[in-house]
């Protein structure tokens, strides 16, 4: 049976597109494996950000879905990101796991949703079978699907940074409540300082004009969680020091953007594909711009001298919007 993914959609400008073109094969100082991503004919991207998703259309899960469809296809998108939990409660039981197609294949069938999705995993997805959720037999059953631990989109304008953030926190190294699928990651610190230093190493090598990195965990946040102190003090130096333009995260069931007051970073959660609304809100050093505690997603627009970031919620309307500016040399 065909996959929705190979039937997706063609460039805007009629072109073909190749949804995944693959591993480069040029040597790099970083290991982390690198994609690459074309634009469209103006020299465009446009893409959604959506988190904490897969509850088989429960929770609005289906909502959200629909609204997403409406504003890719207004929007021609060429990609989707997913910040992680992408099946909950405990992730996958295998790549025979029917919650793979009742959470994602069957719900996301908007034809504009039918491109590439690049995936990071949460913390729920590391309660399941975690080789799973990053076997290509998934591939196989939906072309659309793209995860790895931590990983480099390339685009002609904006160099993606994706990272696996769940090894980072402490307690779940610890927790007896539930079970982790730590297999390839242990010992954590030696992974920590290889990916670490991979990612340092990849920032310094990009020449994009535009640089944003994505993981499930939050580093800024005033919901439930908060911040991620862990990621404070390990991951944000690097991003700080390489002059990243923005952390992209779900972890926390809302949506916010928040600004960093030491630097030109900015944080956005887009994790409400589904459950959320957890009354929480607790103020942290930063300047919060925006926050609503419910359910929906993201959307972003990149030139190479503009990005223009739009919050939207389970009915489609425009809850926030940011635009940012990059001087062209």
């Amino acid at each position: 049976m065909e996959s929705r993914g190979k039937k997706a959609s063609s460039f805007a400008c009629g072109m073909a597109l190749f949804l995944l073109l693959g591993l480069l094969l040029s040597p790099s100082s970083a290991e982390l494996p690198r994609f690459e991503h074309p634009v469209k004919c103006d020299g465009s991207l446009s893409f959604l950000v959506v988190g904490d998703w897969g509850r088989k259309g429960e929770f609005n899960q289906t909502l959200v879905a629909y609204q997403m469809g409406k504003i890719g296809e207004q929007l021609g998108i060429d990609f989707v990101i997913s910040t992680g939990d992408n099946f909950y409660e405990d992730g996958l039981t295998g790549v025979d796991d029917n919650a793979f197609e009742e959470s994602f294949t069957n719900i996301y069938t908007a034809e504009s949703l039918q491109k590439q999705w690049y995936a990071v995993l949460g913390n729920h997805d590391y309660r399941g079978d975690v080789l799973a959720q990053l076997s290509p037999v998934l591939r196989k059953i939906d072309g659309r699907w793209l995860c790895l631990r931590s990983y480099i989109l390339v685009t002609e304008i904006v160099d993606f940074f994706f990272v696996d953030t769940t090894p980072f926190v402490t307690k779940y190294w610890s927790e007896a409540d539930h079970h982790y699928d730590w297999r390839e990651v242990a010992p954590h610190e030696q992974y920590i300082d290889n990916l670490l230093k991979d990612l340092d190493a990849a920032l310094k090598e990009s020449r994009a004009p535009w640089r944003f990195v994505v993981g499930h965990h939050t580093m800024r946040s005033v919901s439930e969680h908060g911040d991620t102190q862990e990621l404070l003090e390990k991951l944000l130096p690097i991003l700080q020091e390489n002059g990243v333009d923005l952390y992209i995260n779900g972890h926390d069931h809302c949506l916010e953007h928040i600004s960093s007051r030491s630097g030109s970073i900015q944080y956005l959660t887009s994790g409400g594909g589904s459950k959320a609304w957890r009354g929480t809100y607790t103020p942290n050093a930063d300047e919060l711009r925006f926050f609503y505690d419910g359910q929906g997603f993201m959307s972003m627009q990149v030139t190479v001298a503009s990005t223009r970031i739009v919050f939207y919620n389970a009915f489609g309307q425009v809850l926030h919007e940011l635009n940012l500016g990059k001087q062209v040399v």
